[in-house]
């Protein structure tokens, strides 16, 4: 397939693959999304409102 390698082990298995961000860039990025998303599932929520409290906080402790 066009812009995309494999890296194999020394008995032929594929470990990794190489994608070309010219070739699939705009995919890649749903792709890593997906991945971020994932890794998050299991993390606490946080308010809107909370959120926008502690940066302004931190905003103020840097002044």
């Amino acid at each position: 397939m066009k812009g995309i390698q494999f890296v194999v082990d020394e008995t032929g298995a594929k470990k990794a693959v190489l994608i070309s961000l010219e070739e699939w860039g705009e995919l890649w990025e749903d792709f890593y999304d997906l991945l971020i998303s994932q890794s998050r599932k299991d993390e606490s929520e946080v308010s809107w409102e909370d959120l926008k409290a502690e940066m302004e906080q931190e905003i103020n402790d840097r002044k």
